[in-house]
Order: C-alpha cells, then sequence, then structure tokens
C-alpha cells in the first residue's frame, strides 16, 4: 500500500500533576525530545497554551518554550498550537511573536485557538461569548500589526494607534497562520477563506463529521485561493510505541486513563454551564466518561502499538483525512521520560521511512 509523503511533528501537551513531575523535570525532558526530535527528522515542535490545570497548565506561553527550543535546534519549525486572542492583547502576541520568529531565523508557525474551557474564562474575567469576535479580531490586528506601519485599530474590544510593532518578522509578509478548529463547520470555512492553515484535535471528533468539515475548509481554501494548493492540515494524535502492541498498550493505558481524568477535571464546569458560541460542549464529559483505551484503539483514535500496527493506523489516518501533518503527543500523561524517548526513536526508525517522500529518478540522457 502506497501513500503519498507524510512529515510528522511532535506536540507537547501537559496532563501530569506538579507532585508528579516537577516543571523542571517536566521541561528538561521536552526540551531533550525536541531536539532528539530535529536529530531524527521531525518536521515541528509544537505546544499550546493552557492555565494552571494540570490540563495543559505546564505551558501558560507556548513562546517562552518554544523560545528555549529555538536556541537548541537549528531546523525543526516551531508551532504555537496555540496562542489563544480571548486572553491577550494583539500587540504583545504580534511583538512576542515576532521575536520569536528573529530568535529562531523564520521558523515560527502561529497557531490561534478560541479557548474552551470555562474556568479560564472565569479566571481572566472573560465572556465566553465574546470568544469568536476576539479571536477573529485578534488575528486580524496581528497580521496588520506584523505587515504595516503607523497601525490604528479599533473593535469593540481594543482601540490603539498609531503603532509600528517591533521587531519586525523575519518570514515576509509574516509567519504563517494556522487556525485550530474543532466542530463547527463555520469555522473550517472561515479558516479557508481567509487563507490561514489549519490545526485539528480529533480525539473527541466524530470522524465523518470532521472529513466533512475538512472538505469544506479546503473548498473554500481553493475558491478564496485560485492557484494555491490546499495546505496539508496538522492534525494531533498520541503516540507510544514499543516492539509489540501488547507492551505499547501496558504503557500506555495508565498514561491514557490520566489524561482523559485530568480532561474531565478541566472541563466538568460544562456539566452546568451553556454558551450559544460552544454549542454541544455541555455534552463533553459525557464524550470523556466513554474515552477508554479500548475505545480509543476500536476507533483508532491514537498511533498506539508495535511499528507495523502504527503504520496501518497512519494509512488510516491519510485514507480518511488526506493530506495531513500528524503531530505527535509523546510525553503525555505520566509518562517515564526513558519510554517517551524509546518510542520516539522506534518510530522514527520503523515508521517514518513507510512515509518518507520517494527518491528522485534520473532522467536519462
Amino acid at each position: 500500500m502506497s501513500v503519498a509523503s507524510v512529515p510528522f511533528g511532535i506536540n507537547f501537551f501537559s496532563t501530569v500533576r506538579q507532585e508528579q513531575k516537577a516543571a523542571e523535570i517536566y521541561f528538561d525532558e521536552a526540551l531533550r525530545l525536541s531536539v532528539l526530535a530535529e536529530e531524527l527528522g521531525f518536521s515541528h515542535v509544537r505546544t499550546v497554551e493552557h492555565y494552571f490545570r494540570p490540563y495543559g497548565g505546564m505551558t501558560p506561553s507556548p513562546i517562552v518554550f518554544l523560545s528555549a527550543v529555538a536556541a537548541r535546534t537549528k531546523r525543526v519549525r516551531l508551532v504555537t498550537g496555540a496562542v489563544l486572542p480571548v486572553f491577550n492583547h494583539p500587540i504583545k502576541i504580534a511583538g512576542e511573536t515576532a521575536m520569536l520568529d528573529g530568535i529562531s531565523h523564520g521558523r515560527l508557525d502561529v497557531g490561534f485557538g478560541r479557548a474552551f474551557l470555562p474556568e479560564e474564562f472565569d479566571a481572566f474575567q472573560r465572556p465566553m461569548e465574546e470568544s469568536r469576535a476576539r479571536f477573529e479580531g485578534g488575528i486580524a490586528a496581528v497580521r496588520r500589526l506584523w505587515t504595516e506601519t503607523d497601525v490604528v485599530y479599533e473593535d469593540p474590544f481594543y482601540k490603539f494607534g498609531p503603532v509600528t510593532s517591533s521587531p519586525r518578522p523575519v518570514q515576509r509578509p509574516h509567519p504563517p497562520i494556522f487556525v485550530a478548529a474543532v466542530g463547527t463547520p463555520a469555522s473550517f470555512e472561515w479558516a479557508g477563506r481567509q487563507g490561514h492553515r489549519l490545526m485539528v484535535v480529533p480525539y473527541l471528533s466524530d470522524f465523518e463529521d470532521l472529513r466533512r468539515n475538512l472538505g469544506l475548509y479546503r473548498e473554500a481554501f481553493a475558491a478564496a485561493n485560485p492557484g494555491l494548493p490546499n495546505p496539508r492540515v496538522q492534525m494531533s494524535f498520541h503516540m507510544h510505541a514499543a516492539e509489540t502492541d501488547r507492551q505499547a498498550i501496558a504503557e500506555a493505558t495508565p498514561q491514557m486513563d490520566q489524561y482523559v481524568g485530568l480532561f474531565k477535571a478541566s472541563a466538568s464546569a460544562w456539566r452546568s454551564r451553556r454558551s450559544s458560541a460552544y454549542p454541544g460542549y455541555e455534552e463533553l464529559v459525557q464524550q470523556l466518561e466513554t474515552m477508554t483505551m479500548e475505545r480509543v484503539q476500536r476507533e483508532r483514535r491514537a498511533f498506539i502499538g508495535s511499528p507495523q500496527t502504527i503504520i496501518a493506523l497512519v494509512h488510516n489516518a491519510v485514507e480518511l483525512f488526506g493530506d495531513v501533518e500528524p503531530s505527535l503527543s509523546v510525553l503525555w500523561g505520566n509518562m517515564p521520560y526513558e519510554a517517551a524517548e524509546r518510542s520516539l526513536n522506534l518510530f522514527a526508525s520503523d515508521v517514518m521511512p513507510r512515509f518518507a517522500p520517494a527518491p528522485a529518478t534520473r532522467m536519462a540522457r
């Protein structure tokens, strides 16, 4: 079975308690894995913005972590997956991302997200109903600050200018923009019309709905950007490789249980909340109640197993979703560093070559 070449990156979404793994240990491990990922030929390193809970809370600033990665690497792309305009002023986002683009010599991809956890909105005193307007307006403001001088900007939330942001991005006209989309068809269509790239976490998605939404995105992108190829969709998957399926599942199951448990704790406010900006999210905790390792395996929602099993799972993802760039979570739950490193090495040696570009053929003279 042959497929087009598939690049693979790694991502860090912490789901570990401080008493299990202190911050200095977690970041030492994540940075060592980032350097190893570059050495092994992975395409990107990515992390997310979340706050104060064990679910994602090790990285309230993706930019700080990625700056440390930039200092230790030369080639790998750096991805904010994602920064949250609803909690950050656009002048701050524009300046700090351009700074990181300079530090990394133009290796930054800037992903933006809306946020979805009620407790974070409560802590920042932001109404959830403002999230889409702040998201779309924030991206527009940041793009103008990257590319224009003497920017004068006004929306219902911010008024500033004239402002010329400094430093300027290395990449021109600006770093690639990714947007995080979950399940709303309008979000996928909007991303395509804007010409943005797309990042998706399919962990809880209905795969048929996601296929349709990706089709809407690609159609909208093609219509709005004639002559440009549709970009690869960056798609997150938990990954753990071992010599046998049995070993991989045994090592990954407690980590999956912890991930789901911490996710449920952070999402628990949805039991009693409703928001017109997040239709259906009140069912999130109920979905998590049924998310066991058995279901993950049966529905092929993660890349866990022997190299042969993972190769089949990657083929399945490509068949379902088309041209994708998997972003692999490798240090999830309370995964021991040694197991994560072994998994990454095994994936690189036994899985990645099956999806490498075919060697160019030489023309006969």
